[in-house]
């Protein structure tokens, strides 16, 4: 496998060219601009290069292990975690409130692209630990956040997220774990979650599990679900934390990727708790943290797809293979072959049309908390919650993809471990499932987001959109876009009174024009801002452009066209005839 090679011209461009990124910072009173942005996702980007890039294939191959009841993490990751705190990354975008630094959160997202590029079984470490310290600031009490929040947002301590059990995927109402009051404020929390990213480690320090359980007097259903704090060791006398809890890992899951990653099967036995939030109310806090994890899982998706591009443009230009399209030339290089081309092309496309969307829903996440005005921190917001689904779904889906055709690439050397693609391929597959599958984000935007402010929020970004393409009107890109914007206005108008049968038939569908008109309209900026410049790298941008508004966009009139078919052709079939 070849080296990494962090993406930071391509940030550069981004910041300075496209996304108005210092005009958001001097508007926000951030005293962060391009310069020093760039200088942090330099040397983040070298940390990802050097430190974690080298473990990712050792990691797989060895995997982590349960010994005698505690997870053993591959060799090298421990050291590799702790040299990550002492460097200040896990603190990077976090509230100074709690110790954080405050940094803009487009940073920690192009970070999380890097690490997910370079290691994504360690990426989770820091991003469930980040998503945890999210919804305990929100939603926990003053005390809590007094004793967990602060070593949790240095990294000291680490977070996970046990949601998830045997009989209770995704209807959370199912769940069975209880959780008895103590009488002195906190609780014993009793039952077993599967799936958790996370759950123990080696790395030293506290891991504190944020558990959904039910109280002796909850309702029935979603509405009797609570939030509970439940760490790997509790205070002693002396103020240390050296009590082990009731908590224990039964098993790591065996699993398809990620295998450096430990993934849980926890069991919880009266182990000492403490309520987040209000009783009963744990969905609000659990969707603080779920919301932000879908972001991270979106950029998961990003970053290995970036990385497979660079392993298979190497190999394209160095694999010798067949005659030049003329005739002349035997063997050339594959990457003159216009197939190659073709599927490196549409990785390309993706990634850096998805770097830039990333980056933009970051940006409007700092707006959203940061920005001097209430309105204008809602009308972000909303950006944001309309958006995360999409990005969750479009860039895990399309980063498996280009993980497919990046493995493709390679040809038969592509399948074999030696070359590393294959694990590509295993890793980002877990991406489209966990934090709420792929179809249920589809849902989520038809269901719950569509309907925002009656409409309000998706009818306002497809006018932002709108007003963008219309000051572009000599770029192909921007014609093309504009089209599937139509389209995609008329798919709303459609689902808007539809019903359940009719919605869950076109959601996934939906979803996909959604993304594709939101990629192209960030290749609408690109190449607006690239018409200006003269280096290969503008040039670069426009060729891209071009190929996505020739090559990729014309999917959106296929997608028009399975959403206005309806639920009929999907729902005609009885069940027993499957």
């Amino acid at each position: 496998m070849q080296s990494y090679s962090p993406p930071i011209e391509d940030y550069r461009f981004l910041l300075t060219e496209v996304l108005g990124f210092d005009g958001t910072m001097d508007e926000l009173g951030m005293e962060v601009d391009a310069d020093l942005a760039i200088a942090v996702l330099e040397e983040a980007g070298r940390m990802c290069a050097d430190r974690l890039h080298p473990l990712n294939r050792e990691g797989d191959e060895h995997g982590s292990r349960l010994v005698d009841g505690a997870v053993q993490t591959p060799p090298g990751f421990a050291d590799a975690y702790r040299d990550f705190v002492a460097a200040g990354w896990p603190s990077m975008a976090a509230d100074p409130a709690h110790g954080g630094q405050g940094l803009p959160l487009i940073l920690q997202l192009w970070l999380d692209e890097m690490i997910s590029a370079t290691n994504l079984s360690f990426g989770l470490f820091p991003g469930l630990t980040r998503g945890a310290c999210e919804a305990i600031a929100a939603h926990a009490s003053d005390e809590l956040k007094a004793i967990w929040l602060g070593r949790m947002v240095s990294g000291e301590w680490t977070g996970a997220m046990a949601l998830t059990e045997g009989g209770a995927g995704s209807d959370l109402a199912l769940i069975k774990t209880r959780a008895e009051p103590n009488g002195d404020g906190s609780h014993a929390v009793s039952g077993s979650k599967i799936f958790i990213s996370s759950g123990d480690h080696d790395f030293g320090g506290n891991i504190i599990h944020l558990v959904l359980a039910r109280l002796p007097d909850a309702p029935a259903g979603v509405k009797g679900i609570s939030l509970f704090l439940v760490p790997k060791y509790l205070p002693d006398a002396d103020g240390g934390f050296t009590l082990r809890n009731g908590m224990s890992v039964g098993a790591l899951e065996k699993k398809m990727g990620i295998h450096a990653q430990p993934t849980c099967l926890m069991n919880y036995d009266g182990a000492t708790g403490w309520l987040v939030g209000e009783a009963n109310r744990g969905l609000a806090a659990m969707f603080t943290m779920m919301n932000a994890e879908r972001l991270m899982v979106g950029i998961q998706g990003l970053g290995v797809a970036g990385a497979a591009y660079q392993q298979a443009v190497g190999y394209a230009r160095e694999r010798l293979q067949g005659r030049s399209a003329d005739g002349a030339r035997s063997p050339v290089a594959i990457i003159e072959h216009a197939d190659v081309r073709r599927m490196l092309l549409t990785i390309r496309a993706f990634v850096e049309a998805g770097r830039a969307l990333g980056g933009w829903t970051a940006l409007q996440l700092d707006r959203s908390r940061s920005h001097p005005d209430a309105g204008e921190r809602a009308k972000a917001d909303a950006l944001v919650a309309l958006l995360t689904p999409v990005i969750k779904a479009s860039f895990t889906d399309l980063g498996f993809e280009s993980a497919v055709q990046a493995q493709q690439v390679f040809g038969g050397h592509g399948y074999i471990r030696e070359w590393g693609m294959e694990q590509y391929v295993r890793d980002a597959r877990i991406a489209q499932i966990y934090e709420g599958t792929n179809g249920i984000q589809a849902l989520d935007l038809v269901g719950r987001k569509l309907p925002l402010a009656g409409g309000a929020v998706v009818a306002g970004f497809f006018d932002l959109v709108a007003s963008d393409l219309a000051r572009c009107p000599g770029l192909l890109i921007a014609a093309r876009t504009d089209a599937a914007l139509t389209l995609l206005r008329e798919a709303t108008v459609s689902l808007r009174n539809a019903d359940a049968d009719a919605n869950g038939a076109a959601a996934v569908d939906y979803l996909r024009l959604f993304a594709l008109v939101a990629l192209g309209w960030m290749w609408t900026r690109m190449a607006a801002a690239a018409e200006k410049g003269d280096s290969p790298l503008h040039a670069s941008k426009l060729q891209v452009a071009e190929f996505f508004a020739l090559r990729v966009l014309p999917q959106s009139q296929g997608l028009a066209a399975s959403i206005a078919a309806g639920q009929d052709p999907i729902m005609a079939l009885a069940p027993d005839a499957f």
